[in-house]
């Protein structure tokens, strides 16, 4: 949106749905070896924080490293300051460990934790029978309307710059003005 284009959009758009068929695929076939993680407060806070260190900084993490290379002095910082927090809240991690113990991250909702439980990209298919290849390809048919709707906005934006503009000051009833001679 920022540079008006949808080049890296439809891309990643792709690659997602590329993704999605693949990784719903194995985890249909039972291939896929889905880790089951805790969710809980400390998740929702953490994403949280880490999205708006992004916005500060301008990238994430990885994309970090890439424009630190290129040069970009400020992409250096935030890597600095990012290596500098996680070894500050390393520090603090060992004596305040949140949530309190292991035993409160037990897969099961948890209140006096603050865990939710556990999700992993099987939840869906187990708890409703339902292949995850449907989920997955669910998903692909949102993803490629999305894709579609910005071809269609493109072709319009390239149609209407190569529709000729009309004089607004000419009337239908008067004769445009011609010059020169005709042979």
């Amino acid at each position: 949106m920022l540079f008006k284009t949808y080049r890296n959009t439809k891309a990643l758009l792709v690659a997602m749905m590329i993704l999605t068929i693949g990784f719903t695929g194995f985890m249909t076939l039972g291939e896929g070896n889905p880790m089951h993680f805790d969710v809980g407060v400390n998740q929702i806070v953490g994403l949280f924080l880490f999205g708006i260190g992004m916005v500060l900084a301008g990238a994430c993490t990885v994309s970090t490293w890439v424009k630190s290379g290129e040069g970009n002095i400020g992409a250096a910082w935030a890597l600095l300051f990012t290596f500098v927090g996680m070894f500050l809240y390393s520090l603090v991690w060992s004596f305040v460990y949140w949530p309190p113990a292991p035993g409160t991250m037990t897969g099961a909702p948890n209140l006096e934790g603050l865990q939710f439980g556990f999700a992993n990209a099987a939840t869906l298919q187990e708890k409703t029978g339902i292949p995850a290849i449907l989920f997955g390809l669910f998903q692909f048919v949102v993803l490629f309307a999305i894709y579609r709707a910005i071809l269609r906005k493109e072709h319009s934006q390239t149609t209407a710059e190569r529709a000729p503009t009309t004089n607004a000051d000419t009337s239908d009833t008067e004769e445009p003005l011609r010059t020169g001679t005709t042979g």
